[in-house]
């Protein structure tokens, strides 16, 4: 490897269109079913005239992928499904070429049970105090230690044949790390440094407030403050090492944050942590206009006192996608509605779903696209005897897990698999060519053409805060610069406001000239 350039920090990220790709599903370039970063080198022509200004990659590390590469076995090495650690250097390199910048996936909470330490631990070697062992509870240790419950279902504990058991908050295969201990925040930042070296401008952190936990490791008790494992006081200095690190190269962090409280929020992004954190509020708002106003007034005025622009994000690989959920009369986020909501009305939910491009995009701050959402793909149904997510055998298959919307990607409506590649590893859906990228490039009335247009007319909003502007119920309007954003949630028409030029639609105004329900506009005033 040659000595690569640094990122540099430039303020991009405070107003970025970010591009989420989940490797897997993205483009299959050698024909075995699996995306991989051959196919990603492919496909940065159509990214680049998507017009985004980064790409994040979910892991694309040496894992046995009980969980989708969430459970990582080497960080400095890219699984060979995917391709190699060199064909990731000119990835990065390619891509920062036509202006486009790499953002990596760090998962700091746990590693895979193949993970060189853990094997270690497992045998006996001190590796253990890298770990969270306890002996169990019980007459003979027959029962877990406390009463923590896995987020994905079932106890957060495993017992090993000696009799002790570890800690997972996820799948038994994901066990987590003691971040009490300095040998684990070492080598964080050693990777760290290794993808930055490789010319990387940014790190997601995911599940980034659950590293540390209470040493005590108390039985769960509701309220209890502060939490023994979510959003503790020590958290806060890791990221504080975290940020002089990233600061050595321009780099920049996002956050997975999952916070009720906003004040607890922000602390995570003051300026000497992290730069932004994922905005889940608005992703998890129903189609109604006074929450929607609500979710974006709290987000700008929690970001506002630490001076970080806040996110905006409708998807990604862990919820049911836009089209599928602003389709349902339950519009209110749920995963128990993956499958078992109201039924989906996806004409409802396209229209919707374009609205709500067009919303997010006006905002102030950054944007993230997950892949596929730029074709308006629906959620899949995936055949029960096809279901990979472990959410789904460790719910006793109540949930039927977070595969429907990892589907791998049509491209050309005219080949087998719609252009993938193999056949796939998740199976596409009877029709699934008919949102192939090849149709949708040629028709300007696309999704796909609608987020083209729109990525390239947002400068039009400008780096000026947010105005609201009078508007009937059920309709959000407001300004930024020299731009306005109007969109009708309410179920009959609306009266534009004054404006000199329509910039773009989201679906035609009505003969009149008004903007029909479900309808999003971009105006210059």
């Amino acid at each position: 490897m040659g000595q690569p350039t640094p990122a540099t920090d430039d303020g991009w990220w405070r107003s970025a269109v970010i591009y989420q790709v989940y490797v897997r599903s993205f483009a299959d370039g050698d024909g075995d079913g699996t995306g991989d970063l051959a196919g990603v080198r492919a496909r940065l022509p159509y990214l680049a005239e998507l017009g985004v200004d980064a790409l994040w990659f979910n892991p694309w590390y040496l894992s046995p992928m009980k969980d989708g590469g969430y459970d990582v076995a080497d960080y400095r090495a890219i699984d060979p499904a995917f391709g190699t650690l060199a064909e990731a250097e000119k990835l990065i390199a390619e891509a920062r070429e036509l202006g486009i910048r790499t953002i990596v996936d760090i998962v700091p909470n746990h590693v895979s049970d193949q993970h060189p330490w853990f094997r270690a631990a497992l045998a006996g070697g001190p590796e253990r105090e890298l770990f969270h062992f306890r002996p169990g509870r019980g007459d003979h240790g027959e029962l877990p230690p406390n009463d923590w419950t896995s987020e994905f279902g079932g106890p957060a504990w495993t017992r090993l044949p000696d009799g002790d058991w570890y800690l997972h908050l996820f799948a038994p295969e994901q066990p987590d790390l003691n971040w009490a201990h300095p040998a684990v925040r070492q080598e964080h930042e050693d990777i760290l440094r290794f993808w930055f070296d490789r010319g990387v401008a940014g790190v997601r952190i995911d599940s980034a407030a659950l590293l540390a936990k209470d040493p005590c490791l108390p039985d769960f008790t509701e309220g209890r403050d502060p939490h023994p494992y979510v959003d503790r006081d020590e958290l806060h200095d890791v990221y504080r090492a975290w940020r002089a690190v990233a600061d050595e190269y321009g780099a920049v962090f996002v956050g997975e944050v999952w916070l009720p409280d906003t004040e607890r929020f922000a602390r995570y992004l003051r300026p000497d942590e992290l730069h932004t954190a994922f905005n889940f509020s608005f992703m998890t708002c129903p189609w109604d206009a006074a929450r929607l106003r609500r979710s974006i007034d709290d987000t700008l005025a929690e970001h506002a006192p630490v001076g970080a622009p806040a996110t905006w994000v409708l998807c990604n690989h862990d919820v049911t996608r836009t089209v599928t959920r602003y389709g349902r009369a339950d519009t209110g986020f749920d995963f128990a509605t993956k499958a078992f909501g109201t039924p989906t009305d996806l004409d409802l939910g396209t229209r919707r779903a374009r609205a709500a491009a067009l919303l997010s995009l006006a905002l102030p701050g950054a944007v993230y696209v997950y892949q596929g959402e730029e074709l308006g793909l629906p959620e899949a149904d995936i055949p029960l005897d096809r279901i990979e997510d472990p959410m789904h055998a460790r719910s006793g298959g109540t949930d039927p897990g977070r595969d429907g919307c990892r589907v791998p990607l049509p491209w050309a409506a005219g080949e087998p698999h719609a252009g993938f590649g193999g056949e796939p590893w998740l199976p596409q859906p009877d029709g699934w060519a008919a949102y192939a990228a090849d149709r949708q490039a040629e028709d300007p009335g696309s999704v796909l053409s609608l987020y083209r247009a729109a990525v390239r007319l947002r400068p039009e909003f400008g780096d000026g805060p947010l105005t609201w502007l009078p508007a009937p119920d059920g309709v959000l309007a407001f300004a930024r610069a020299g731009a306005l954003c109007v969109v009708n949630l309410a179920d009959t028409p609306v009266d534009l406001p004054a404006h000199s030029a329509l910039l773009l639609a989201s679906g035609p105004l009505d003969a009149a000239g008004r903007l029909p329900a479900d309808t999003a506009v971009w105006l210059r005033s």
